[in-house]
């Protein structure tokens, strides 16, 4: 690999990163990469064990060699990289941490039983006095908490002490300088009792050993939790297809997905899945589409459909032309989308980190001061209390969980998104969109279906419904307008027979005249009949108004038969989703091209709050601008190409997946199925992930704030209570593991029903 090649050609930069252990590894590689000349931005997870770089004039080598000196390794990862090598790096580190664990806890065992048996259980205590000398017994103990210390533990030592010396203390070092400290002392009154007063001469080589043998287990913990932290990208590359029956020189053979070419037809049988993104060329089938959409029911495919790739066939067979194969079908863009949310930092994760930076540092500052204040001040044996609180004070800190409290649950969050079929493409818009005042939808193809159907078919009396419908659709079938092809492509939904046109004449701005079977038929607007009587009709019209309706009219033989209404029918979901977000407190917006009194009736129809009508797409930009008055966050929900603008100048631009590439481009999250009840289940994962943060970081935060004090000893003077080292430990292990498995509820967050 040719290491001094430029690290960007526009595109970000990702490193994989070996050695964080907490979140003070996160701001020391931080800090090591923008230092390198031409790096502007870079944003390390701690979760996902993953460094981006913006794009830059730095080489990569550079890039490495900043990471190496700040004390990590650093590999670049490859563009097409599978999705799935992070969470088995993981399944690596549970296996070696299990490893290492067992081992030192087979070694920890008769060294804690030994030793704290006799305190619990006095008669012990002197059975074992009377057995072994004292000098052989610390001789055994030396011997056991070695090879823990030095077994194990030498993770903790090989990281710690490096980045001590380079004065960036972090975790390893802490744990390091805690167990380190027990055991040097404990060593010096096993081998050169003389040095210390006789009065201190204890031993604290089980505190050592219990010490690092809890911190494996807690790491041991965290890693299995942090492999099933990214399981919804698991399950989303395990529904790619590992093979295709394509079509090739008139024959059908079987050839692995990644050979299938753009324009191959594939063959897909009942049971197997979809291989790549594609348009059916002919034949039928259901297929299952619940992995992209969310939505369990299957989805009828016909000739001209299109087709995802990983979704499952379930009952028929049909053919396909493939039109996106490889790391452009929608599956990997999916996971490609999830993987950078994942990677991406909360704002609230900036002012965590700068804490933390500082954190180790203060608290090897606060063990310092604890010893010499017990050194002091303590009462006899001082020297040994000053060691056992500063070592519970530097054990008990815990920047781990404070590193791992964001990352942890946005991963979570936005790989459950995922599976509900919403894709968080920034990690900072689960942030963003709790704080959401107003959701403000486009109309056309978002609150609406974005075409126009037969919405109401009124018949004077007299007339038959049917025979209206057809001999109408007859007229209209010579016209390639929308409102003539919703007429006729209704008839042919009622599968009425439609007859043939004698006569046609246009009248462009009034309307039609046809003659089917000898009758007279005349479809327009209402100035097309002026010589004819609408009395009947008068109130039908008003309602229809009133409604923001537009009818056209129907004579047939000189007399008026029906009102008909062609209309963009609002979507059957709007109107709850419309109440829901007035249940969840949020006010809601319309944005629409529509005049006034047709925007209005459909706003009262959903029970939307605000409208804003009669707005051209080049000024929805300025539509958005106004809503935000009053410093309003504004969540924007749209599908088409004009809505790119305004869905980059909201707050938080929402794309309804079934729109164009443009608009998912330029948004900040993807309802993938295309249904508006995912931005329900948007809001309430952003509300459910950001309320986890907060769980997690007052865990973390309050957990120091409270033990760190009780670990220096300042329950002593008033209630005699210390806290053991080892409770240290085994508290420190917990609250890592609490952090990440509390981030793991998320999985259990359903999407909303209506």
């Amino acid at each position: 690999m040719n290491t001094h090649v430029h690290a960007s050609t526009g595109q970000p930069v990702v490193l994989d990163i070996e050695g964080m252990s907490c979140a003070s590894c996160v701001g020391r590689v931080e800090k090591a990469l923008l230092k390198v000349p031409g790096v502007e931005t870079a944003s390390v997870n701690l979760a996902t064990e993953r460094a981006t770089i913006g794009a830059s004039t730095a080489t990569m080598g550079e890039l490495i060699k900043a990471v190496e000196k700040a004390g990590y390794a650093a590999t670049p990862r490859p563009t097409d990289a599978p999705a799935h090598d992070h969470a088995h790096h993981h399944d690596e580190d549970a296996a070696e941490l299990r490893r290492d664990l067992f081992l030192a806890a087979l070694l920890t065992l008769p060294l804690f039983v030994l030793e704290m048996g006799g305190h619990l259980y006095e008669p012990f205590h002197h059975w074992l006095m009377g057995a072994v000398p004292m000098q052989w017994l610390y001789i055994g103990y030396f011997v056991l908490a070695t090879a823990v210390l030095f077994g194990p533990g030498m993770r903790f030592f090989k990281v710690g002490i490096p980045a001590l010396l380079r004065a960036a203390p972090e975790m390893n070092s802490l744990v390091a300088l805690g167990a380190g400290a027990a055991w040097l002392y404990s060593t010096v009154v096993t081998f050169a009792p003389q040095l210390v007063p006789s009065e201190t001469r204890y031993v604290y080589f089980e505190a050592a050993a219990v010490i690092v043998t809890l911190i494996l287990a807690g790491r041991w913990l965290e890693a299995l939790a942090k492999g099933r932290t990214g399981e919804a990208i698991q399950r989303l590359v395990r529904e790619q297809a590992r093979t295709a029956h394509v079509e090739r020189d008139g024959r059908t053979i079987e050839v692995p997905v990644e050979q299938v070419a753009v324009g191959d037809i594939v063959v897909v049988r009942p049971g197997e899945k979809v291989a790549v993104d594609g348009e059916v060329v002919d034949g039928a089938s259901h297929v299952d589409e619940s992995m992209i959409s969310g939505e369990p029911l299957p989805v009828s495919k016909t000739q001209g459909d299109t087709v995802v790739g990983g979704t499952l066939n379930t009952s028929g067979s049909f053919r396909f032309r493939a039109t996106k194969v490889g790391s452009d079908t929608m599956l990997a863009h999916i996971i490609r989308m999830v993987e950078e949310a994942q990677a991406g930092k909360l704002p609230i994760q900036a002012v965590v980190d700068r804490i933390t930076m500082w954190f180790v540092p203060a608290v090897m500052a606060l063990a310092a001061v604890t010893f010499g204040a017990w050194a002091i001040w303590g009462p006899e044996p001082s020297l040994t209390y000053g060691l056992v609180n500063a070592v519970a004070v530097l054990i008990i800190a815990c920047p781990c969980a404070m590193g791992l409290a964001t990352p942890t649950s946005i991963m979570v969050g936005t790989g459950r998104a995922a599976e509900l079929g919403v894709l968080f493409r920034k990690g900072e818009a689960l942030q963003r969109l709790r704080d959401a005042d107003i959701v403000a939808f486009d109309k056309t193809g978002t609150l609406t279906q974005g075409k126009p159907v037969l919405s109401d078919l009124i018949v004077a009396d007299g007339f038959d419904r049917d025979e209206v419908l057809a001999l109408v659709a007859a007229a209209e079938s010579r016209s390639e307008h929308p409102i003539a092809l919703a007429i006729v492509a209704a008839a042919t939904e009622a599968a009425l027979v439609i007859p043939g046109v004698d006569e046609f004449a246009s009248d462009p701005g009034h309307g039609v005249t046809a003659t089917i079977s000898g009758r007279k038929v005349q479809v327009g607007s209402a100035r097309m009949f002026n010589g004819l009587d609408l009395s009947s009709f008068t109130s039908t019209l008003e309602k229809l108004a009133d409604e923001g309706k537009t009818p056209v009219l129907a004579a047939i033989d000189g007399k008026i038969a029906a009102a008909i209404v062609v209309a963009d029918v609002v979507r059957p979901t709007s109107k709850a989703v419309i109440a829901h977000l007035h249940a969840m407190g949020l006010k809601t917006a319309m944005i629409s091209g529509d005049n006034k009194r047709t925007a209005a009736a459909i706003a009262r129809q959903l029970g939307i709050d605000e409208v804003q009508a009669e707005v051209l797409p080049a000024d929805k930009v300025a539509a958005i601008k106004a809503l935000r008055q009053g410093g309003r966050v504004v969540a924007y929900v749209g599908d088409g190409i004009n809505d790119a603008p305004a869905l980059a100048e909201a707050d938080i631009g929402i794309a309804v997946g079934t729109g164009t590439d443009a608009a998912i481009e330029s948004a900040d999250v993807v309802l993938l199925g295309g249904d508006l009840k995912g931005v329900l289940s948007a809001l309430k994962l952003s509300r459910a992930t950001i309320r986890n943060i907060w769980e997690n970081l007052f865990w973390a935060f309050g957990y120091n704030a409270l033990l760190i004090p009780v670990a220096a000893g300042a329950l002593y003077p008033a209630f005699g209570i210390l806290l053991s080292p080892m409770l240290g430990a085994g508290a420190m292990a917990l609250s890592s593991v609490f952090v990440v498995g509390n981030a793991q509820r998320l999985r259990a967050v359903q999407g909303v029903s209506l």
